[in-house]
């Protein structure tokens, strides 16, 4: 299964009838794609009646890409608010839990930041990170390309294979040592993730404070002919994996929608199970 969504489904006008309200999104959305991830998560846990809303809200068959807590990846630079991280992982597992009980959730995406670079404490915070989510399924993405360098390229693919991780394979700018490369290898037979941030170098660099550095950062459209690349990568990738997960974050001037559906009719896919779209009657 080829499952293609975007990442957040707030900011996507092209998908929703004038004036639908921010509640009723979530359903809209699902009659476009069979997956989303959560990036709410990635700014507070949330209460278990969200996700719950959430489940309701989609078909049986829609997936859930839950994004780690920004305490759990290290971007929180102050304090967490918790008196451990123990707690904090706890209370993020009795958070998802509905989505395990319903059986929509896909994986739990650990997105570590630039400075999260390739060095023992950080292989053993990646451990402690692993056996603290137990059974639950996890995508690893890193953003220090020392993780990918000649040195260490290899023992990441078999640290992330052993360890059971799944890979977070993304198309970013090449914008040395705060961006990664393109690396086409599944880490688990089971599950792989793509991830689409756009190829705007000059933002990429310049995005890095400011209020508006995401706007900024992911502001691209991709052409055809980069997402063809794209096509021929998937066709591969499937042959090493059973499901993939293709999420686009090239939302900064409305583009990620259109690409994502544009992705779509180049892979000849027709989702049969979306949710009933609502008739715009205006």
């Amino acid at each position: 299964m080829i499952y293609i969504g975007l990442t957040g489904w707030g900011d996507h006008d092209s998908l929703y009838p004038p004036g639908l309200a921010a509640k009723d999104k979530l359903q809209e959305y699902a009659a476009h794609f069979p997956t989303v991830e959560v990036d709410s998560y990635f700014y507070a846990i949330q209460p278990r009646q969200n996700v719950e809303k959430w489940i309701h809200e989609t078909p049986n068959s829609f997936r859930f890409v839950v994004k780690a807590y920004q305490g759990m990846t290290g971007h929180e630079r102050g304090p967490i608010p918790y008196s451990s991280k123990e707690e904090m992982f706890a209370a993020f597992l009795d958070s998802i839990e509905p989505f395990i009980q319903s059986g929509k959730l896909a994986m739990v995406l650990f997105q570590f930041p630039p400075w999260f670079d390739c060095r023992r404490e950080h292989v053993m915070y990646l451990r402690w990170c692993k056996a603290q989510m137990k059974e639950v399924p996890v995508a690893l993405e890193f953003r220090h390309r020392s993780w990918f360098s000649p040195r260490f390229y290899a023992k990441t693919l078999q640290f992330m294979t052993e360890e059971g991780w799944i890979h977070s394979i993304c198309d970013e700018p090449q914008a040395g040592e705060g961006s990664i490369p393109t690396v086409l290898y599944p880490t688990n037979a089971e599950k792989t993730l793509i991830r689409l941030h756009g190829r705007n170098v000059y933002g990429w660099n310049k995005a890095t404070s400011g209020e508006n550095w995401r706007a900024v950062r992911y502001l691209y459209r991709y052409r055809e002919d980069e997402l063809r690349e794209w096509v021929a990568h998937i066709e591969t990738l499937k042959t090493k994996t059973k499901d993939i997960y293709v999420l686009f974050n090239n939302n900064s001037g409305g583009d990620a929608a259109d690409n994502a559906k544009q992705l779509i009719r180049l892979l000849g896919i027709e989702y049969t199970d979306l949710a009933p779209r609502q008739l715009d009657l205006f």
